[in-house]
Protein backbone atom coordinates (compact mmCIF):
# COMPACT_ATOMS: atom_id res chain seq x y z
CA UNK A 1 0.00 0.00 0.00
CA UNK A 2 2.94 2.32 0.62
CA UNK A 3 3.92 2.25 -3.08
CA UNK A 4 0.30 2.79 -4.20
CA UNK A 5 0.06 5.80 -1.91
CA UNK A 6 3.39 7.20 -3.14
CA UNK A 7 2.28 6.91 -6.76
CA UNK A 8 -1.31 8.18 -6.40
CA UNK A 9 -0.68 10.93 -3.85
CA UNK A 10 2.92 11.89 -4.54
CA UNK A 11 3.16 11.47 -8.30
CA UNK A 12 -0.22 11.34 -10.11
CA UNK A 13 -1.96 13.89 -7.87
CA UNK A 14 0.90 16.35 -8.06
CA UNK A 15 1.20 15.95 -11.84
CA UNK A 16 -2.51 16.80 -12.23
CA UNK A 17 -2.14 19.79 -9.90
CA UNK A 18 0.80 21.05 -11.95
CA UNK A 19 -1.11 20.71 -15.23
CA UNK A 20 -4.10 22.64 -13.86
CA UNK A 21 -1.87 25.36 -12.40
CA UNK A 22 0.12 25.60 -15.66
CA UNK A 23 -3.19 26.19 -17.48
CA UNK A 24 -4.06 29.12 -15.21
CA UNK A 25 -6.07 27.38 -12.49
CA UNK A 26 -5.26 27.30 -8.81
CA UNK A 27 -5.25 23.61 -7.89
CA UNK A 28 -4.52 22.12 -4.49
CA UNK A 29 -3.62 18.44 -4.19
CA UNK A 30 -5.12 16.38 -1.38
CA UNK A 31 -5.59 12.78 -0.42
CA UNK A 32 -8.49 11.45 1.57
CA UNK A 33 -6.20 11.53 4.61
CA UNK A 34 -5.79 15.31 4.50
CA UNK A 35 -8.06 17.14 6.90
CA UNK A 36 -9.83 13.81 7.49
CA UNK A 37 -11.53 14.41 4.17
CA UNK A 38 -12.34 10.71 3.73
CA UNK A 39 -12.51 7.88 6.22
CA UNK A 40 -12.05 4.44 4.72
CA UNK A 41 -13.23 0.97 5.63
CA UNK A 42 -12.11 -2.35 4.14
CA UNK A 43 -14.03 -3.28 1.01
CA UNK A 44 -16.03 -6.46 1.48
CA UNK A 45 -16.05 -6.97 -2.29
CA UNK A 46 -12.24 -6.94 -2.40
CA UNK A 47 -11.45 -9.38 0.40
CA UNK A 48 -8.08 -10.93 -0.29
CA UNK A 49 -6.88 -8.09 -2.53
CA UNK A 50 -4.99 -6.23 0.18
CA UNK A 51 -5.80 -2.74 1.36
CA UNK A 52 -8.69 -1.96 -0.98
CA UNK A 53 -11.32 0.16 0.70
CA UNK A 54 -14.64 1.88 0.46
CA UNK A 55 -15.66 5.33 1.67
CA UNK A 56 -17.00 5.05 5.21
CA UNK A 57 -17.56 8.79 5.62
CA UNK A 58 -16.68 12.12 4.08
CA UNK A 59 -16.00 15.46 5.74
CA UNK A 60 -16.13 18.12 2.99
CA UNK A 61 -15.15 21.12 5.18
CA UNK A 62 -11.68 21.39 3.66
CA UNK A 63 -13.16 21.17 0.14
CA UNK A 64 -15.67 23.94 0.86
CA UNK A 65 -12.88 26.17 2.20
CA UNK A 66 -10.76 25.59 -0.89
CA UNK A 67 -13.65 26.10 -3.34
CA UNK A 68 -14.86 29.25 -1.57
CA UNK A 69 -11.36 30.69 -1.96
CA UNK A 70 -11.13 29.99 -5.70
CA UNK A 71 -9.07 26.79 -5.57
CA UNK A 72 -9.63 23.54 -7.44
CA UNK A 73 -9.28 20.53 -5.13
CA UNK A 74 -7.60 17.50 -6.72
CA UNK A 75 -8.29 14.49 -4.51
CA UNK A 76 -6.23 11.30 -4.62
CA UNK A 77 -8.33 8.25 -3.75
CA UNK A 78 -6.25 7.12 -0.76
CA UNK A 79 -7.78 7.34 2.71
CA UNK A 80 -7.22 5.90 6.17
CA UNK A 81 -9.57 4.06 8.50
CA UNK A 82 -10.12 5.13 12.12
CA UNK A 83 -6.95 3.24 13.15
CA UNK A 84 -4.81 5.02 10.54
CA UNK A 85 -4.50 2.11 8.08
CA UNK A 86 -4.31 3.43 4.51
CA UNK A 87 -6.63 2.08 1.81
CA UNK A 88 -6.83 2.51 -1.95
CA UNK A 89 -10.40 3.41 -2.91
CA UNK A 90 -11.86 3.30 -6.41
CA UNK A 91 -11.37 6.81 -7.82
CA UNK A 92 -14.83 6.91 -9.42
CA UNK A 93 -16.39 6.04 -6.07
CA UNK A 94 -14.46 8.85 -4.38
CA UNK A 95 -15.49 11.29 -7.13
CA UNK A 96 -19.15 10.40 -6.69
CA UNK A 97 -19.01 10.76 -2.91
CA UNK A 98 -17.17 14.09 -3.18
CA UNK A 99 -19.67 15.38 -5.76
CA UNK A 100 -22.58 14.57 -3.46
CA UNK A 101 -20.86 15.99 -0.38
CA UNK A 102 -20.14 19.37 -1.98
CA UNK A 103 -23.59 19.60 -3.56
CA UNK A 104 -22.36 19.34 -7.15
CA UNK A 105 -24.94 19.65 -9.88
CA UNK A 106 -23.09 17.28 -12.23
CA UNK A 107 -20.65 14.38 -11.87
CA UNK A 108 -18.44 13.60 -14.86
CA UNK A 109 -16.40 10.39 -15.01
CA UNK A 110 -13.70 10.10 -17.67
CA UNK A 111 -13.00 6.67 -19.11
CA UNK A 112 -11.51 5.02 -22.19
CA UNK A 113 -14.78 4.06 -23.90
CA UNK A 114 -17.44 6.29 -25.50
CA UNK A 115 -19.93 5.72 -22.66
CA UNK A 116 -22.55 3.04 -22.06
CA UNK A 117 -22.91 0.94 -25.21
CA UNK A 118 -25.87 -1.27 -26.12
CA UNK A 119 -23.32 -3.50 -27.88
CA UNK A 120 -19.87 -3.37 -26.26
CA UNK A 121 -18.21 -4.10 -29.61
CA UNK A 122 -19.93 -1.26 -31.48
CA UNK A 123 -19.15 2.35 -30.44
CA UNK A 124 -22.06 3.45 -32.63
CA UNK A 125 -24.52 1.97 -30.12
CA UNK A 126 -23.82 4.56 -27.43
CA UNK A 127 -26.67 5.35 -25.06
CA UNK A 128 -26.67 9.17 -25.03
CA UNK A 129 -29.08 9.62 -22.13
CA UNK A 130 -30.78 7.25 -19.70
CA UNK A 131 -32.66 7.65 -16.43
CA UNK A 132 -32.10 5.67 -13.24
CA UNK A 133 -34.76 3.10 -14.04
CA UNK A 134 -33.34 2.60 -17.53
CA UNK A 135 -29.73 2.23 -16.40
CA UNK A 136 -30.74 -0.32 -13.76
CA UNK A 137 -32.51 -2.27 -16.52
CA UNK A 138 -29.35 -2.14 -18.65
CA UNK A 139 -27.39 -3.67 -15.76
CA UNK A 140 -30.01 -6.42 -15.34
CA UNK A 141 -29.89 -7.15 -19.08
CA UNK A 142 -26.09 -7.42 -19.00
CA UNK A 143 -25.60 -4.39 -21.27
CA UNK A 144 -23.57 -2.78 -18.49
CA UNK A 145 -20.87 -5.16 -17.31
CA UNK A 146 -17.24 -5.46 -16.27
CA UNK A 147 -15.48 -2.23 -15.38
CA UNK A 148 -18.50 -0.16 -16.34
CA UNK A 149 -20.55 -1.55 -13.42
CA UNK A 150 -18.64 0.34 -10.67
CA UNK A 151 -18.83 3.53 -12.75
CA UNK A 152 -22.58 3.21 -13.25
CA UNK A 153 -23.14 2.26 -9.59
CA UNK A 154 -21.14 5.32 -8.56
CA UNK A 155 -23.39 7.47 -10.77
CA UNK A 156 -26.53 5.88 -9.32
CA UNK A 157 -25.32 6.50 -5.77
CA UNK A 158 -24.38 10.14 -6.45
CA UNK A 159 -27.78 10.80 -8.05
CA UNK A 160 -29.48 9.27 -5.00
CA UNK A 161 -27.52 11.75 -2.86
CA UNK A 162 -28.69 14.83 -4.76
CA UNK A 163 -26.40 15.20 -7.77
CA UNK A 164 -28.69 16.15 -10.71
CA UNK A 165 -26.89 14.36 -13.57
CA UNK A 166 -23.93 12.01 -13.94
CA UNK A 167 -22.06 11.47 -17.18
CA UNK A 168 -19.59 8.83 -18.30
CA UNK A 169 -17.48 10.25 -21.12
CA UNK A 170 -14.53 9.22 -23.28
CA UNK A 171 -11.42 10.97 -21.99
CA UNK A 172 -9.54 10.00 -25.16
CA UNK A 173 -11.75 12.34 -27.21
CA UNK A 174 -10.14 15.79 -27.53
CA UNK A 175 -12.01 18.37 -25.44
CA UNK A 176 -14.53 15.75 -24.24
CA UNK A 177 -15.07 17.57 -20.96
CA UNK A 178 -15.92 20.82 -22.74
CA UNK A 179 -18.15 19.00 -25.23
CA UNK A 180 -20.03 17.43 -22.32
CA UNK A 181 -20.71 20.63 -20.45
CA UNK A 182 -21.05 23.12 -23.32
CA UNK A 183 -22.96 21.26 -26.05
CA UNK A 184 -26.40 19.68 -26.29
CA UNK A 185 -25.02 16.41 -27.70
CA UNK A 186 -22.46 15.91 -24.93
CA UNK A 187 -19.56 13.48 -25.18
CA UNK A 188 -20.80 10.24 -23.67
CA UNK A 189 -23.70 8.88 -21.63
CA UNK A 190 -25.66 11.10 -19.27
CA UNK A 191 -27.61 9.46 -16.46
CA UNK A 192 -30.46 11.46 -14.95
CA UNK A 193 -32.32 11.07 -11.66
Amino acid sequence: MEIVEMVLVGKVNKALVSLINKSGGSAVGLSGKDGRLLTARPSLAATGLGFVGDVASINPKILHALIENGHIPVVASVAADEAGQAYNINADTVAGEVAAAVGAEKLILLTDVPGILMDRTDPGTIVKEVDLKGVKRLIEEGKVSGGMIPKVNCCIRSLAQGVKTASIIDGRLPHSFLLEILTDEGAGTMITG
